[in-house]
C-alpha cells in the first residue's frame, strides 16, 4: 500500500510516494514527476538485489536457481506506516523462499494456467516488523515473527508502533529502537488489517480486528 509524505531529499523538499512492493523492493518516488529516487531490497530474496537504470530490478537468476518471494509477496495489502519525526517506514515483511519451474502453458476453457509450478520452502519462512530508513532504505530495526504474517502497522505521535502477526499476537513497540513494550494474544489471526486509534469522551483507544472480533484497548483511567 503506497504512503504519501513530504520529506527532505538531498537538501530539497520533495513530495514523495513510498512503497514496499510484493517483489521485495522498497521504492521512494517523486509523486509530482514520477522520478524514482530510490529502490532497494527490504527482504532477503535473491532473484534481484539492485535496480537498473530503467527503474526495474536487475534479475540475477531465472527464478529457478534462487529465492523469489512466494505468491503472496515480500509484503502484501496490509498497510504500512510512516513516522515523520524519525523518517522511518514501518512494514510487515514476509521472508519466504520460492522457486519457479517454467512449464509449457496448457490453455483450456475454464482452466487456470500459470506457465509453471511454484515450489515453496515452508520450513524457511518467517515474518518481521521492519523499520526502514526512508533516505537509504537501510534496516533500522526489526522484530521477527515466527511465521510469515499479514498484519498491518500503525504509528502514533507518542512514538509507539502497533502491529499484529499471523499467530494472533497484538503488540506495541518503541518506534526508536523496536523494544517490545506490550503484548496481547487475541486468539485469532490478524490478517490484512492495521490497528486504528480514536478518541472517545477525551480518552484514546486503540482498536484491532482479529478474526471476526474487534477489540479496543485504552490506558487505565486515573
Amino acid at each position: 500500500m503506497p504512503v504519501l509524505a513530504d520529506i527532505q531529499w538531498r537538501g530539497e523538499e520533495r513530495k514523495v510516494v513510498m512503497l514496499a512492493n510484493r517483489n521485495g523492493f522498497f521504492y521512494v518516488m517523486d509523486r509530482a514527476t514520477g522520478k524514482l529516487l530510490m529502490g532497494t531490497p527490504f527482504t532477503g530474496t535473491t532473484w534481484a538485489r539492485e535496480i537498473g537504470s530503467d527503474g526495474r530490478p536487475d534479475i540475477i537468476n531465472d527464478g529457478s536457481k534462487g529465492c523469489l518471494p512466494d505468491p503472496w509477496g515480500g509484503t502484501n495489502f496490509m498497510p504500512p506506516s510512516y513516522y515523520p519525526e524519525l523518517e522511518l517506514f514501518f512494514v510487515t515483511a514476509r521472508e519466504t523462499c520460492a522457486t519457479f519451474v517454467p512449464e509449457e502453458p496448457d490453455f483450456a476453457p475454464g482452466k487456470a494456467s500459470f506457465g509453471g509450478v511454484v515450489h515453496i520452502d515452508r520450513d524457511a519462512g518467517y515474518g518481521a516488523l521492519r523499520a526502514l530508513d526512508v533516505k537509504t532504505g537501510e534496516l533500522h530495526w526489526e522484530f521477527a515473527y515466527p511465521s510469515p504474517s499479514f498484519g498491518g502497522v500503525m504509528t502514533t505521535a507518542a512514538g509507539l508502533v502497533f502491529a499484529g502477526d499471523h499467530d494472533g499476537n497484538f503488540m506495541a513497540f518503541n518506534a526508536v529502537n523496536g523494544e517490545n513494550l506490550w503484548h496481547y494474544q487475541t486468539g485469532s489471526r490478524i490478517w490484512g488489517t492495521a490497528p486504528v486509534t480514536y478518541m472517545l469522551d477525551g480518552r484514546q483507544y486503540v482498536l484491532i480486528a482479529s478474526g471476526t472480533t474487534l477489540t479496543a484497548f485504552a490506558l487505565p483511567e486515573d
